[in-house]
């Protein structure tokens, strides 16, 4: 076990959310959303990579009034807060979706497949929401 791997009172891993869903209509981007806070909390090295629908949970200008419900995509910006910083975006989906990291409310990394591919073989655990 390296020093990396090794950090007071146990051992971090890398934990890796892969967000595909939208944003709304069902549980899957809340319920990553509120895994990821707890990954932090325990100080994992937490990762969330949004592909297919998910690259919408974190687009500008959501607008739940119509549906009744809480937006609550102004909580990935306070990711940062929680030492969550290594977000990812897949490259083809913005693309078949007519996105750019510019209608992103977060700052990211714009990855593609073969790069995700390669993240995703660094990390020890991953969640698909």
């Amino acid at each position: 076990m390296s020093d990396e791997e090794m950090m007071e009172g146990g051992v971090q891993k890398k934990f890796c959310y892969i967000n595909r869903k939208a944003p709304y209509g069902t549980i899957y981007a809340l319920e990553s959303l509120e895994v990821v806070l707890i990954g932090a909390a325990f100080e994992q090295d937490v990762s969330l990579i949004f592909m297919d629908d998910g690259v919408f949970q974190i687009t500008k200008g959501q607008d739940t009034a119509g549906i009744g419900m809480k937006n609550f995509s102004p909580t990935y910006r306070a990711l940062e807060m929680y030492d969550v910083e290594k977000l990812y975006v897949s490259e083809e989906s913005l693309a078949e979706r007519g996105l750019t990291a510019d209608d992103l409310l977060v700052d990211v990394e714009v990855l593609n497949a073969e790069q995700i591919r390669d993240l995703m073989e660094q990390q020890d655990v991953i969640l698909s929401f």
